[in-house]
């Protein structure tokens, strides 16, 4: 057998399936072996494979053993005298792998290569060769001078920047998303070492085969596409954490005395320096936009209230306590009940920025009422604030609007719109996909392959694209890969990488379409398969603002809770549980198939309202759950908590 191909998958079903794909199509002609090892996915891979991809071997494991010993569980059985490590999240040229074989067999000296590689965008991935992390390279990489001199052939050697993209070149370190290895040199010198759980075990290897006398090679003379599907997203603390614990494990495996020490108390002091970037960059991701509200609107108060003194009230001055205390609360209610209205969730809109100002207003004249008269400044203060609060928010939604999309917008989500590159049939099947999308998509037609051939939504012709583009502001390209091959998608990614496009492929026979928009990012698609309220981030925001909301009423009334019989049982501790986050008002009921919906938190009632103790099979609570998630609304809830509370027979 010439080649085996490896694949671990973990939760990617729609990313396994397109690789599958465009795999198969690679090994026709060449005697060859497909594994698929599965760590635990829940995402229903297992059933996907069985019914899509029967001629796959298959290797189910009941836990997430990780990259390298899932590889290995594969490699110890593959027979082929080429073995390839690929990532599920990828896509192949047709002519891939025997480009790949030919090369190994005309190069006796070659251990492995890798190839190049493209992000979802078209850009090239500079992972695709680089160098051993010494001390000295690891410190460049640390402090970004790689990224500042990515040629300098001192500074830029991780990702050996100085060597040209496409030429055939030795490197040190392939990546294991796509490693090509001779299995001779896999039985000397080993394979993955299971240390390694994720990250850093390809750097070993690579290593290992360099020590072992063998070249590793940057192959660019095929090109494959990597979306970057896992789930430990890059830049995050996570990801920081455990990809540079695995290079303090390669550091005490390969460096002795005081290298080795140097090498890993820098990593130690990078990993706590970039931990904590981390946690700054994600705070002021999320709430710049509060802050840059609170200042700007107790900077206008101030103005407000010099103004007010000196040409409406014609007094010398307001007292201090005007700025010290009453303005900051003024300002932070009307920030707090803007955010609990969804006034900083996207797509921002004028009607939930009014919606917050008014509520927090009620509330500041509410307390306002409670002051003595002596500290109760002017209510026309409070109103022309909340005048000047609500252009303030609208006016920075237009700025953060622009600074995201180069627009200003406000209101729903600008459509994106979207070509169909393809032919027949399927152009159409694909067409008709997006225009059924819950996403915001425009999709404006269809690019034929070629010149004659014209069809219903027809727009142009391949060769037309870049008009077409400009023409109809196209914003995002899906290829049929029924009816073009991976290697033309890779080859009109390159062409077209610099107009700022997203890329998607909508293989063969599936119900889904597949792209990401940046190397960074993860990739993404869109399904025709039913879709979960739970999954939307802003249905599980008002879930979670709701949750917050009830655990304050109850806290204000628990002076009284002895007056309504259905709270006695109630406790102070599940209220904190729920305000703490690790609890929801309503939840799951248990069961073994929850794994598949989407994550919640476990609720302190759940989705069953148990009477007299009767009980549900296993078949009913699936149902019900499933119901739960998809249909899901901040009624349901409330209507679940009410029924929990007055149910006598509550346990």
């Amino acid at each position: 057998m010439k080649l085996s191909v490896i694949i671990v998958n973990y939760n990617v079903k729609y990313f396994l399936e397109q690789c599958l794909k465009s795999v198969q199509k690679a090994l026709r002609g060449i005697e060859s072996e497909i594994w698929v090892v599965d760590n635990n996915s829940v995402d229903g891979s297992i059933a996907m494979l069985k019914e899509k991809f029967t001629d796959v071997k298959l290797i189910e494991n009941k836990t997430n053993v990780g990259f390298s010993k899932a590889n290995n569980l594969a490699a110890k059985k593959a027979k082929g005298e080429f073995i390839l490590f690929l990532n599920p999240d990828t896509v192949v040229e047709e002519d891939c792998f025997e480009k790949c074989i030919t090369f190994m067999q005309n190069t006796p000296n070659a251990g492995a290569l890798g190839v190049r590689m493209l992000d979802g965008s078209g850009n090239f991935l500079p992972e695709s060769k680089r160098g051993l992390p010494t001390p000295q390279v690891a410190l460049f990489k640390m402090f970004g001078l790689n990224k500042l001199f990515p040629k300098s052939k001192k500074f830029g050697k991780y990702h050996l920047g100085f060597l040209p993209q496409n030429k055939i070149n030795k490197v040190e370190v392939l990546a294991g998303a796509f490693m090509f290895v001779r299995k001779s040199v896999l039985d000397k010198v080993g394979l993955f070492d299971e240390s390694f759980f994720m990250y850093g075990e390809d750097i070993d290897l690579s290593y290992r085969i360099v020590k072992a006398g063998f070249n590793n090679y940057y192959f660019p003379e095929t090109s494959i596409i990597h979306y970057k599907g896992e789930s430990t997203k890059k830049g995050s603390a996570n990801y920081v954490k455990i990809f540079y614990q695995a290079m303090i494990i390669f550091a005490r495996k390969h460096y002795r005395g005081s290298k080795s020490e140097m090498l890993i108390f820098l990593i130690n002091s990078f990993i706590y320096l970039r931990a904590f970037a981390a946690l700054l960059y994600r705070f002021f991701t999320n709430w710049w936009l509060p802050i840059l509200d609170f200042v700007l609107l107790y900077g206008g108060m101030y103005i407000l209230k010099t103004y007010w003194e000196e040409h409406i009230k014609f007094i010398k001055k307001y007292p201090s306590e005007l700025m010290l205390i009453h303005v900051p609360y003024y300002v932070f209610f009307w920030v707090l009940f803007t955010y609990l209205g969804l006034g900083y969730s996207k797509p921002y809109t004028i009607k939930r920025i009014v919606r917050g100002i008014a509520i927090g207003t009620v509330a500041i004249l509410a307390v306002y009422a409670l002051f003595p008269e002596n500290l109760r400044f002017s209510r026309g203060l409070i109103i022309l604030g909340a005048m000047c609060a609500v252009a303030e928010m609208v006016f920075t939604r237009f700025i953060a609007n622009y600074l995201e999309t180069g627009k200003f917008i406000l209101g729903s989500q600008h459509l994106i719109n979207v070509a169909i590159v393809g032919e027949d049939d399927e152009a159409k099947r694909v067409f008709d996909m997006v225009n059924s999308s819950q996403d915001k998509l425009n999709c404006v037609g269809i690019i034929n392959l070629n010149e004659n051939e014209k069809t219903r939504h027809n727009i142009g012709n391949l060769n037309d694209i870049d008009e077409i583009i400009k023409i109809y502001k196209i914003d995002e390209i899906v290829f049929c890969g029924k009816n073009i091959t991976s290697k033309k998608i890779l080859e009109w990614m390159v062409k077209l990488g610099q107009k700022k496009l997203r890329f998607k492929i909508a293989p063969e026979a599936s119900n889904f379409i597949i792209g990401s928009h940046s190397k960074n990012a993860k990739g993404e698609y869109f399904t025709e398969e039913i879709k979960l309220n739970l999954v939307n981030k802003s249905v599980l925001r008002k879930k979670r603002l709701f949750d917050i909301l009830i655990s304050l009423i109850l806290i204000l009334i628990s002076p009284f809770w002895f007056v309504f019989a259905p709270l006695r049982l109630l406790r102070l501790k599940q209220i904190f549980k729920v305000i703490s986050g690790k609890y929801s008002w309503v939840g799951y009921v248990d069961n073994d198939e929850n794994k598949l919906l989407p994550k919640i938190k476990p609720g302190i009632f759940n989705t069953v309202n148990l009477k007299n103790n009767q009980k549900y099979n296993a078949e009913l609570i699936n149902n019900i759950n499933y119901q739960y998630a998809r249909y899901y609304s901040v009624e349901y809830d409330l209507d679940m908590i009410l029924k929990n509370f007055f149910n006598k027979n509550r346990n």
